[in-house]
């Protein structure tokens, strides 16, 4: 049993057949992009039939996600971003759900943990990076913005070293998203498979080992499974959470 090969098979993206090639990027369809596309159009679909049921199962549905939305908006946004939350709102809504659904398919059978992939992490961070300048300039103006970018008081030839400490530290923030969403992701399936070899390892000594071994081995392997459930909820809030804090430092600087 190849450890290394079945993890790759797991984790790593897959090209599944080729589509563009621009300028040396390679625009291929591949297993994790389409994963993305059906998770998001199976949430779309998801929201659209919750925000429109009436009755029976869809209304239970309904319930459920507006408790989440009025959740996020009153307890996570508007202490951040007061009378500018509604602004700001459909976005995080967006990333909240988006990476929980994402989290959510890595855990299903012959799908593939596309947030254990740090391009996809790389490519939310990066979307964390940007709005964090958009929203400061647009609520304060350009030139604002920088000003606030430093703190006030400073001598004027310190100015510029801070000005490079604070840019570096914006990038430092974005970085880290990036890498905690996907090392957690990544860690709960390496875990679990881990668990799971243990009975092909055992095995290659003695079936009856492996089958002693088994039993332990998934009910460890599942109780990890169970984990990643709550993880891949909680991972979703957390990155939501410490986006909004970001770019709730640009909005509101003072």
């Amino acid at each position: 049993m190849n450890f290394e090969k079945i993890l790759e098979h797991h984790l790593m993206d897959h090209k599944m057949f080729p589509m563009l090639n621009i300028g040396g990027v390679d625009l291929s369809m591949s297993r994790h992009l389409m994963v993305m596309w059906i998770v998001s159009a199976i949430t779309v679909g998801l929201l659209t039939f919750a925000a429109r049921a009436r009755s029976g199962a869809g209304l239970v549905l309904r319930g459920g996600i507006e408790t989440v939305v009025l959740y996020l908006r009153d307890n996570l946004l508007h202490p951040i971003f007061h009378e500018a939350t509604d602004t700001y709102l459909p976005y995080f809504l967006t990333l909240f759900f988006f990476i929980w659904m994402c989290n959510m398919a890595g855990l299903v059978p012959q799908s593939s943990a596309v947030t254990g992939n740090i391009s996809v992490t790389a490519g939310l961070a990066i979307c964390t990076f940007m709005l964090i300048h958009f929203a400061g300039v647009k609520e304060q103006g350009l030139i604002e913005y920088v000003k606030h970018i430093c703190p006030g008081g400073l001598p004027f030839w310190l100015v510029p070293l801070i000005f490079g400490i604070e840019i570096m530290g914006l990038f430092a923030k974005c970085i880290a998203l990036c890498i905690r969403l996907f090392a957690n992701i990544i860690a709960g399936h390496v875990v679990s498979l881990a668990f799971l070899s243990l009975i092909f390892i055992f095995a290659q000594m003695s079936p009856y080992i492996g089958l002693g071994v088994a039993p332990a081995a998934v009910g460890l392997a599942l109780f990890v499974y169970t984990l990643d459930v709550l993880v891949a909820l909680l991972q979703a809030y957390i990155f939501t959470f410490l986006t909004a804090l970001f770019v709730g430092g640009a909005v509101h600087p003072h």
